[in-house]
């Protein structure tokens, strides 16, 4: 990849299908009105066909300002950023819906825009999700959420996508939390009540880094309890909601201090090429009392399927079990986001005979600022898509 040949080209695209809910989950428009809208931005290369289509899909961002989509585009890829109902906003998100919305994209770029092969690319969060998406496409036995309500994966007829790729992307949102909520809160209602023999971000904190294995044992395991407390409560809630028989159906709450990875001040933990006591959203201990860190806000049937290890759908180790299809896993040795192990164990747990592994040296998250690693991640998925007939360019 050299200078880009093609422009872009930017197309609206805007889908629209039928679905009954108990009650309104997004605001306004998006979701209500017995209809789902959902939004997406088609980029194309101007003056290049192609039958095969990328589709990014997050199940909570919009990803058409990311470098990665732009650039292959930039080289002729046709490439669609593909929203779902619940963009910029995961408070309700349930993911059994999402797989919905990303059936329902696949569906048009097949019958109605005439693309032969969708090739799905999942970024961060969008990585548990097409697999997740795949598996239920090649597989499909869902048929309620983990709250216990009814939505129809099963037999909504999704389409399997052509190929995978996995890029700088994570086991599951839930995998995330457990990894990254702080133990060392002790009431979940006042987050100033805390263990300050658990706080990573505590000055007074006998336990410093590089930690021990037992401080680190004994982290996880309070990781786990918190987790566990968490999910009763919800549990206990939505069993006390329903047996009221009132109007009631659900109620949104907050968890305080979610971004406590003893791996962000620790780099011999899991060690790759991370800048230390940083992350993806910047100063992880001011992230981890922050508005915008996992899970802050959520409702109870959105923490059961997004965020609760014990019952969340989205396992992304479970889901590759069932993924036979070609399979690209792209990893950042600088990733300031994904643990490295999550790759790696993703990669090995595909089903597929046909998949591959790369990583790319100092790359980060986002490729801010590495032109270089972004070249390399481009040029490695169209050579990749190239060899197995999905790229003619």
């Amino acid at each position: 990849m050299t200078k880009a040949p093609y422009q872009l080209t930017f197309r609206w695209l805007h889908l629209q299908y039928a679905e009954n809910s108990q009650f309104v989950e997004t605001y306004g428009f998006a979701g209500n009105q017995g209809n789902v809208n959902l939004e997406g931005i088609l980029i194309l290369p101007e003056g290049c066909p192609s039958d095969t289509l990328c589709v990014f899909m997050h199940p909570a961002s919009t990803l058409q300002l990311l470098p990665v989509p732009r650039a292959l585009v930039a080289q002729g890829m046709h490439v669609l950023c593909a929203a779902s109902r619940y963009a910029k906003n995961d408070t309700a998100l349930i993911m059994e819906k999402v797989l919905l919305d990303l059936g329902a994209y696949i569906r048009h770029a097949k019958e109605e825009l005439g693309y032969r092969h969708v090739v799905l690319v999942g970024w961060s969060g969008g990585g548990s999700l097409t697999l997740m998406y795949q598996s239920q496409a090649q597989n499909p036995t869902i048929t309620e959420t983990p709250a216990g309500d009814p939505v129809d994966v099963k037999g909504a007829g999704l389409i399997p996508a052509d190929a995978l790729v996995f890029q700088a992307a994570h086991i599951s949102r839930a995998r995330l939390l457990l990894d990254n909520i702080d133990p060392s809160v002790l009431d979940e209602f006042d987050p100033d009540k805390r263990d300050p023999e658990l706080d990573i971000y505590d000055p007074a904190n006998p336990n410093k880094a590089p930690y021990s294995a037992e401080f680190i044992a004994d982290y996880r395991k309070a990781q786990r309890w918190r987790i566990d407390k968490i999910r009763a409560q919800v549990m206990e809630t939505l069993h006390d909601l329903k047996s009221r028989g009132t109007g009631e159906l659900e109620r949104p709450f907050l968890t305080h201090r979610t971004f406590a990875d003893p791996r962000f001040v620790d780099p011999s933990l899991d060690p790759n090429d991370r800048r230390p006591n940083w992350s993806y959203i910047g100063d992880p201990e001011t992230a981890n009392s922050g508005p915008v860190a996992l899970g802050r806000f959520s409702t109870l049937r959105s923490w059961l399927s997004q965020w609760s290890i014990e019952d969340s759908k989205a396992d992304g180790v479970e889901n590759a079990a069932h993924i036979t299809v070609p399979f690209l896993a792209i990893e950042n040795s600088a990733d300031d986001a994904v643990p490295t192990y999550h790759t790696p164990a993703i990669h090995a747990a595909t089903a597929s005979k046909d998949k591959t592994h790369h990583l790319i040296k100092g790359g980060t998250h986002y490729y801010a600022g590495q032109p270089d690693h972004l070249k390399e991640a481009v040029e490695t998925q169209l050579g990749w898509l190239r060899e197995r007939g999905l790229f003619q360019g």
